[in-house]
Order: C-alpha cells, then structure tokens, then sequence
C-alpha cells in the first residue's frame, strides 16, 4: 500500500565490504536483515532497540517472511547468550581457583557462592546491555532514537561503531513482499557522469553516460525497495521507494503526455503516469483497453497522429520491430502528427537499425527522438519500479524526467541513437538464457529423482538467489504461467540479440541454444504464456 509509515524489519549492524565507501552526511550504520541477506546503510536517527519494540513491531506485522526473520533474531540471542554465560563461566572458575589458592582455603563457602552470584549479576547485564542489542528503526524522517541511550549504557566508547555485530530493525515497505527489487545503495559518479536533473524526485536515479569513456558507476545491489541517494546537501537518504507517491516528490511535467500501446508494460506506465498527476492521452489497437484508463482520467486518442498532433510527449511501447515501425509510418501513423518540436520516445525492445529508422524520419520533420526501452516485467510496471534505458534526444530525456520517475526506479542515459537497442538486447539475452537454464535444472533434478523443491531452497541459500530466480522457480512449481512477461517476446528479444551478435561477427552461443528451446516451447503453443513456461519445453 500507499502508505507514509512502513513497519519494521530486524537486523543487525555488520561491517561493510571494504570496496564499499560510507554514503558522506549524516552518521550511519551498514545493517543485514534478518531472514534475508538483503543490507543497507541505515541513518542512526532511524534505529530503535529491539526489545522494547518487539511486541510493537509483531502487531505491525504478520507475515510469515517476518516471522521467520523474528525467529532468526531470538535464535542469534539465544546463541550469544549461551556463547558469553559460557566464556563468563569459564572466567568465574579460573578467578575462583586463584582466589582459592592465594588465600589458602580460607575462604567459607558462602562467600564464594556470593561473589559467583555477584559475577553472574554482571554477565546478566553485558549480555542484556552490552556487546549484542537489538534494535528497530523508525522510517519517519527526523523521528526521535532511542540509540543514543542505549550507546550511552553500553561500555563502548560513545560514537564509534561496534567492531563486532551488532543487531538492529529495518524498516520493509509493504510492498516489498510482492515485489522485492535491487536499486543502488551508493555509487561513484564516473567522470562521464553529469549532475542529476534539476527539480527531480531525490529517490530516483538517472545515471548520464558517456559511450567514449568506460563508465565507472559502482553500486552494491540491495534486495529491497529502498532507494539510496545523495541530496543536493550531500545527505544521504534511505526510504522506501514507494514513498514518493506520499511526500509528493514528483512534481509532474505541464507538458501533455500521449501514450500509445497498452500491453503488460504499457498499462502499468500509464496508471502511474496518471497517479503521479500527468496529463494523459491513450491509444491503443484494441480501444476496450483505454477504457480502464479512461475511467482514471486519461484523455482518449482515436488515431496515432492525433494523439502526437495534441501532445507535446509521446511515448509507445509495442511488441517487436514491425509493429514499432508500423506504428510511426502506417495510415494515421505517428509520423503524420508529427511537426517541428513535437517529441516521441520509443519504448519498445527492438533493434538498432529499426529505432535508427525511426530517429531519422522524426526528427527529418522536425521532430525530437528518445528511444526507451525498459527492463522489467508486468509487475515492476504496475509497480513504478522499472528501469529505463534512454537514447538519442538528451534535452528530450530531461524533459522526460517526471515521467521517468513516475514508472521507474532508475534510468540510464547511454548517449546516441541505438546504444541503449543494444543494451536491452543484451540484457534481455542474459534473462532469457538464465530462465532456460533454470528451467533445465528443474527438470533434470525431476528426472533423477530429485525434489525440485529442495532444489530451488539450495539455490536460494547460495549466490544465485534473486527475486527473478525465485519467482520464476515458484512459477513452474506451482504450474502458475500467467504472463509477467510474454515468452514470444523473449524468444524474440533473443532472435535480435543473436543478430546483433552476428552483425558484429561476435559467437552467441549460449543464446543461441536457449533461442532453439524457446523456439520449441512456442510450437508446444507457450507463446502466450510467462516466460517460465519454457519449462514446458523439456518436458518429454
């Protein structure tokens, strides 16, 4: 939900990678979740001690991922009691064996069951207040800590972070356990790296790279919806993501938007649009799909060139080349709205050539070009958590930055015309041969006897685990292929990408046998199915 409050989550502070540098601003911690191996740099205001906001934290939430992560949390107790009671008894008996030996035995046996005592006293309260201490983190910005308390009783010097582990409670967007999405938790800006547009969302990412240089951006992936950034202040944020729908962030461009293609992708993209306050005009092949939007305040076109000819933006996203090319030059195509200054972004996967084709009709009338693709699924666009490629226009993409941030999470600008084609292709070549080589190991563990199950727990507890991995796994296991993302368009995506390969005289192997089973599941009729359905494929 919407909400400008999200529940906690627990974790503890560990010590950061050492290729990871410390976001500059305000004091924070590097924190791993419980029941999870997400992390993230936490701000020290948002940090809360665990036990007296245990009870609170089980109210908020009920979910069974929280309960696991609960468990995880009374169980790293458990053991640090039992570790420190241990080396604390251990201590006692040696200090008790010394004091025997330089008084002689003269000390009674009441005095030794008092200090004992009194030794135990204190292990009680280091292992209560001491080296390990849970705690919660409040996501309001500027809530008041209760940390700086809790460091104050702990032997630790004041302000220097434990060199130890040591626990604490994150706070989980309650949209995280739909959909659990990696964004940047920091990163180095490269050289070829402009500043990031003006008066734009400070929880989105546009990341502005040059082809000439090698981009140096780094960042480490975090498995949750929060997004990191350094403000204008040099302070470093952490929030949920879908917060910018509550402080109102986004200030949405006056500029009228027009949207043609309502397919998976495309219907999310505009119900965000229209959330985030653009003004949108829709069309579609099928006109019963505008309907929906229609009822949400979106404006109805009756033909491409006359949303173009009313819009100042337009945006499309269709299946393939052909359909993207027939959507500019065919009857009351794009091309015919199209006069001096108008500007259309392509949002389709589609191949270089094709978008080149289409830049240069554009901008040959006058008009402005920005190809788009966008990485993501059916979900991360009903989300707004997608992530746009862009090329070509880079006055155009500026222009596009509230939109941008209305349907993503990040976007790169990746210079020319045709880069960012290239790009998407590429990236969706590595999916569609890891979902095939997913699906491959499933059957196989099927065939000798193997619980497909335990398979997908082992994978999940090693470095392959990912939230695709396990969704697409769940997929299969649970016989569920409804489409989040077509597979006769990954088989396509995987076509354009071996051409591109080809065109460049570079080997594709590997997305070249995926392709052939791609190829198969479609004739055993999948195409309209999940991508997950190439599983189908191997099933003899």
């Amino acid at each position: 939900g919407k909400l400008g409050r999200y529940p906690p989550w627990p974790g503890k502070i560990v010590n950061p990678p050492k290729d990871l540098k410390k976001p500059r601003g305000k004091k924070c911690f590097f924190v791993k979740f419980f029941g999870t191996e997400d992390h993230a740099w936490i701000k020290v205001e948002q940090l809360k001690p665990y036990h007296p906001h245990k009870e609170e934290m089980i109210k908020i939430n009920k979910g069974k991922r929280f309960q696991q992560a609960v468990d995880a949390v009374e169980e790293f107790l458990r053991k640090t009691k039992g570790k420190d009671q241990a080396s604390s008894h251990n201590s006692n008996e040696e200090k008790n064996r010394r004091n025997s030996s330089e008084e002689g035995g003269k000390q009674s046996a009441g005095e030794e069951k008092r200090k004992a005592s009194l030794s135990e006293g204190k292990v009680k309260k280091g292992t209560g207040e001491g080296k390990k201490r849970v705690s919660s983190v409040s996501s309001e910005r500027g809530s008041k800590s209760p940390l700086k308390r809790t460091q104050d009783q702990s032997p630790r010097k004041r302000g220097r972070p434990p060199k130890d582990e040591k626990d604490l409670t994150i706070p989980e967007s309650s949209t995280v356990k739909r959909v659990m999405t990696g964004t940047v938790a920091g990163f180095k800006w490269p050289p070829s790296v402009s500043e990031p547009v003006k008066d734009s969302d400070p929880h989105f990412h546009h990341f502005l790279l040059s082809q000439t240089e090698k981009p140096a951006v780094c960042y480490q992936a975090i498995t949750k919806k929060l997004k990191v950034c350094e403000e204008e202040t040099g302070s470093t944020s952490i929030q949920a993501a879908d917060s910018t729908a509550v402080n109102g962030s986004i200030t949405p461009t006056d500029k009228k938007i027009g949207f043609l293609g309502l397919g998976l992708m495309g219907s999310g993209i505009v119900s965000n649009l229209l959330k985030m306050g653009h003004t949108v005009t829709v069309w579609n092949r099928t006109a019963e799909k505008c309907d929906l939007f229609i009822q949400e305040g979106a404006r109805l076109g009756r033909t491409p060139a006359e949303v173009v000819s009313t819009c100042d933006i337009t945006f499309a996203c269709v299946s393939d080349p052909k359909a993207a090319k027939d959507l500019v030059l065919g009857p009351s195509g794009v091309l015919q709205g199209i006069r001096p200054g108008k500007c259309y972004v392509d949002m389709s996967t589609v191949d270089a050539d094709t978008v080149t084709e289409l830049a240069q009709v554009i901008v040959s009338r006058g008009g402005r070009f920005l190809e788009a693709p966008v990485s993501g699924n059916q979900q991360l666009s009903n989300d707004g958590m997608l992530v746009i490629l862009a090329a070509g226009d880079r006055g155009l993409y500026e222009d596009c930055s509230s939109c941008f941030q209305a349907m993503g999470k990040t976007s790169f600008f990746l210079g020319e015309v045709g880069n960012a084609a290239k790009m998407m292709l590429i990236v969706n070549m590595v999916q569609g041969s890891f979902m095939a080589t997913i699906a491959e190991g499933l059957t196989l563990a099927q065939v000798t006897g193997q619980s497909q199950q335990t398979l997908l727990d082992i994978l999940n507890q090693g470095q392959l685990a990912s939230i695709f991995l396990d969704q697409k796994c769940q997929n299969i296991l649970q016989g569920n292929f409804k489409p989040d993302f077509y597979l006769k368009y990954i088989q396509k995506d995987l076509r354009l990408a071996i051409a591109l390969g080809d065109s460049v005289n570079h080997p594709t192997p590997m997305a070249a046998a995926a392709n052939e089973v791609y190829k198969r599941a479609k004739a055993l009729d999948q195409s309209d199915n999940d991508m997950s359905a190439v599983y189908r494929a191997y099933i003899h």
